[in-house]
């Protein structure tokens, strides 16, 4: 028994040497960045402002390989069956512990087919409407949609995403009806939320800031529990008709289950830098995002407690996407 455990150590001294060898003189070659939505929402922009520092801070590419689908769960699964050694991640956010509760089958386990590298921002989302839509506040919403039950449409970036549970969760809370129209991505959405064609939408504050400071879209109120520094003016849901609304957006990094310690330490310490970076905090705080960084461990907590929140939420709602 003792020659055969002897054997056994020895048989992984070479591989134990080789990971921590990788782990010193990581990276060494280009990294892949998946992103689960299509470019032009926040989940890209944010997502491609931490591949560029990652790029500037190892001296090597952070590609981004955006891979839409499924409310973000195919660019998951992706990243769930990559191989763990550093040079495949992922940009999550809320879609990453919601599509598990969702939909009926996932490729994944949220929870334990990943670890988590650091949480890089918090951001609210936004309840905006067209402005041809008789509604200049989220009562006024909620009074017309009472008034027209399953009349009145709402775009979201696809089933699964944030803007679709939030919204669930909107509806539940106000007792109204309006009808879900998903879409692959907040790029596509935008096109048609911006042309009328489907007057409201709760989305990430980064992509639809510009597009109500031009008067192009109305906001109506924040999701958060607090007003968004970007936008002081505009109330919380909250505050302007659904006490205790509250949803908040994060985005972060995480690894395939497995990815050595040493490389996670590497990527978190790379993104905590790179948002001390008075630049980069600027360039985020006019987007509407908060930095946030941490430890992994703090973002480990995190993803858990979201998790079992947006478990209670689908369930209630009664949302299936199969």
């Amino acid at each position: 028994m003792r020659q055969e455990l002897a054997l056994l150590v020895a048989a992984m001294l070479p591989w134990a040497g080789a990971v921590a060898f990788a782990a010193q003189t990581y990276p060494d070659r280009p990294i892949r960045l998946v992103i689960g939505f299509p470019p032009g929402g926040a989940m890209d922009i944010l997502g491609r402002i931490a591949a560029q520092r990652l790029t500037e801070a190892f001296g090597q590419q952070v590609v981004v390989d955006n891979r839409g689908g499924a409310g973000g769960a195919i660019a998951t699964e992706i990243v769930a069956r990559a191989v763990p050694d550093g040079y495949t991640l992922h940009f999550v956010s809320l879609p990453h512990v919601i599509n598990p509760h969702l939909y009926r089958k996932v490729g994944y386990d949220a929870i334990r087919d990943f670890a988590p590298v650091a949480q890089f921002v918090s951001v609210s989302l936004v309840l905006a409407v067209h402005p041809s839509l008789p509604a200049k506040s989220v009562q006024e919403l909620i009074a017309l949609a009472k008034a027209k039950p399953g009349h009145i449409n709402y775009a979201s970036a696809g089933s699964g995403s944030s803007g679709h549970l939030a919204m669930e969760l909107f509806k539940s809370m106000a007792g109204t009806n309006i009808t879900h129209i998903p879409y692959k991505g907040t790029g596509p959405l935008l096109n048609d939320v911006l042309a009328g064609q489907v007057p409201v939408t709760i989305a990430s504050l980064v992509g639809l800031v510009p597009q109500i400071q031009a008067g192009k879209l109305r906001g109506l109120g924040v999701t958060s529990a607090h007003r968004s520094a970007v936008m002081p003016d505009l109330p919380t849901i909250a505050e302007a008709g659904v006490p205790g609304y509250d949803v908040t957006q994060w985005f972060g990094m995480v690894a395939p289950a497995g990815t050595p310690a040493a490389v996670v330490s590497r990527l978190n310490r790379a993104m905590n830098e790179a948002l001390a970076i008075p630049e980069v905090r600027t360039m985020l705080a006019a987007r509407g995002a908060d930095p946030v960084g941490g430890t992994a461990t703090e973002f480990a907590a995190l993803i858990r407690k979201e998790d079992a929140k947006w478990a209670k939420v689908v369930k209630d709602s009664g949302a299936r996407v199969d």
